[in-house]
């Protein structure tokens, strides 16, 4: 086990290097700069020079990336370019708490609807609720979370004036954005959970418990669902780092202050100090996800082994 830890934390390490030199390199090569609107503007070359030597961005380009990793090798993200005298650490933990509130929410009830409508698609293959189960889980998958979220927000603020659309100050804030956080991945989790349930269902294990007369209800939650659920597992790292983090369009259309709708307004203001720290935040959020994944598979299936 300690060298399987070493093996993963050596390659998070790696895979988190890997990404940040993408993205700085990436992002510098976009024709323009964070002070693009003020160049248009003709604002003295005096006091651009000024503003770009406050950011180091006066220095070689090469530089400018081995200070940048000095900073976050020290947990030091660095300020914005746009909001003055705001770092992005700060930006992190002022949106982070509201983005994962939302986030657990949606995860929860992702969870619970998807793996019911699979379980029960399976258990009643070929009948009308499978065919039911299949249709919503196609239809989630489908539509694209923009086009969901903008429907919701006409039906139920604008026709039927039930459902705020800004903020979270009430229960009721929560309920549109949950939805259009949660639709997609309980269709995903619906289509995993009735493939893998499927699949399980005809082991020979499954078939000599049912000969023995074990009732039937055992039978799919004691011993089919525990070896089905693993790929629900595997959804569940990138899904609880995505959701927890922010969804970029879900909290821009409805004004959630996480860090999802500040990442928008870093790339729309070409802000690269919030571009590059909200992206190793998010990076090492998945990273972690996954490792825990990883782990879980041990505890879940004992046939899983870990090699060092």
């Amino acid at each position: 086990m300690a060298g399987y830890i070493v093996k993963r934390l050596f390659a998070s390490i790696l895979t988190m290097f890997v990404l940040v030199t993408i993205t700085f390199f990436l992002m510098h090569a976009v024709p323009g700069g964070p002070f693009s609107p003020a160049e248009e503007r003709k604002v003295p070359k005096s006091v651009m020079e000024k503003m770009e030597a406050k950011f180091g961005l006066n220095e070689p380009l090469g530089v400018q990336y081995v200070n940048y990793l000095k900073s976050i090798a020290q947990g030091d993200l660095g300020f914005s370019f746009k909001q003055a005298d705001v770092t992005v650490n700060e930006l992190i933990s002022r949106g982070f708490p509201v983005s994962a509130k939302v986030g657990i929410v949606a995860i929860i009830i992702a969870l619970i609807i998807g793996m019911l409508l699979g379980i029960t698609s399976a258990i009643k293959r070929g009948k009308w609720a499978d065919w039911t189960s299949m249709i919503f889980a196609t239809v989630g998958i489908s539509i694209p979370n923009f086009v969901l979220t903008v429907l919701m927000m006409f039906l139920f603020a604008v026709v039927l004036k039930l459902l705020p659309t800004y903020g979270l100050s009430s229960w009721k804030h929560y309920i549109l954005p949950v939805i259009g956080l949660a639709f997609g991945p309980i269709a995903y989790i619906a289509r995993l959970m009735r493939s893998s349930m499927l699949e399980v269902m005809r082991q020979d294990y499954i078939l000599t418990a049912r000969a023995k007369g074990v009732p039937e209800y055992r039978v799919i939650f004691k011993h089919a669902l525990k070896n089905a659920i693993i790929p629900i597992v595997t959804y569940l790292g990138p899904l609880v780092a995505a959701l927890l983090t922010g969804s970029f369009i879900v909290e821009r259309v409805f004004s959630i202050p996480g860090i999802g709708r500040d990442f928008v307004t870093g790339i729309s203001d070409r802000d690269y100090s919030v571009i590059l720290g909200l992206t190793v935040f998010l990076g090492l959020f998945i990273i972690i996800a996954n490792f825990i994944v990883d782990i879980l598979y041990a505890v879940i299936d004992r046939r899983v082994k870990i090699e060092e």
